[in-house]
């Protein structure tokens, strides 16, 4: 039983005698919260090297786990999602074992940034002349929907070899259609729920888990969809703040290859 299915059922326990109750205080206790007080849920994809291998139970490569309350899902059956906004950036590392854990710098996609990197041999990283390196990053802002139906809000990174699984996500997105009344149309991100699974891939240089997506169709519930457009809309204007980390913590784990 998962996390959220023992939670709706201690929910239960309560709903009967103290349901008017919880709905008249709703909200309550939180009036002096900001985005600043809350951390957003990273969905890491774990590896063999993911640090939560072997020290958290059940955590087995191949496994998406939710970084805040730990949560973790078969990679096989996978996580159903809404896509609601996607950000690229560049994020500036120290060398791993090095630094503080968090960014050094971010820039966005429009930067120059890689003009002034360089590749060590052997290295697909691209460093700056400081020892830094610079990651491209593809940030995928989605509701998940939990076993309940109800969608909570998390983070999903891809770079290094799933960028081409993030283009691939992209365009499936770009690429639906619908028809209106003045003929076909490109609907809001959030107008459709995708299935993420994950597989086993490698190359010459090791053996790791990448994302797999799958189009399901547009949303059905009212709720999810005013819940994701709600949250794209927060993105937008900027009230989201993300904290990512390095390599191996909260923030996709390590893609070497």
């Amino acid at each position: 039983m998962s996390k959220n299915q023992v939670a709706v059922q201690e929910e239960k326990q309560y709903s009967v005698a103290l349901a008017s109750d919880f709905e008249q205080d709703a909200n309550s206790g939180f009036n002096g919260m900001g985005q600043d007080d809350f951390a957003l849920p990273f969905l890491k994809l774990l590896t063999s090297t993911s640090p939560e291998v072997g020290e958290v139970e059940g955590a087995m490569p191949g496994f998406i786990m939710n970084s805040v309350s730990g949560e973790l899902y078969d990679g096989k059956k996978g996580i159903t999602v809404i896509p609601v906004a996607y950000v690229r950036q560049y994020i500036e590392w120290a060398p791993r074992g090095s630094g503080s854990g968090a960014p050094q710098a971010i820039y966005p996609a429009t930067s120059d940034i890689l003009t002034r990197t360089h590749r060590e041999p052997g290295d697909n990283k691209d460093y700056l002349d400081n020892g830094n390196y610079i990651e491209n990053t593809a940030n995928h802002y989605v509701m998940v929907i939990n076993d309940s139906g109800i969608p909570e809000p998390a983070l999903i990174v891809m770079k290094s070899t799933q960028l081409k699984k993030s283009r691939k996500w992209n365009t499936m997105m770009q690429s639906t259609k619908l028809m209106g009344k003045n003929g076909p149309y490109t609907p809001a991100m959030y107008s459709h729920v995708y299935r993420l699974t994950t597989q086993a891939e490698s190359n010459d240089k090791g053996k790791w888990y990448g994302w797999e997506v799958e189009r399901i169709g547009p949303i059905e519930d009212i709720n999810q969809y005013a819940a994701a457009k709600s949250f794209a809309q927060q993105i937008n204007s900027g009230e989201v703040k993300v904290k990512h980390e390095a390599e191996g913590a909260a923030a996709g784990g390590p893609a070497p290859f």
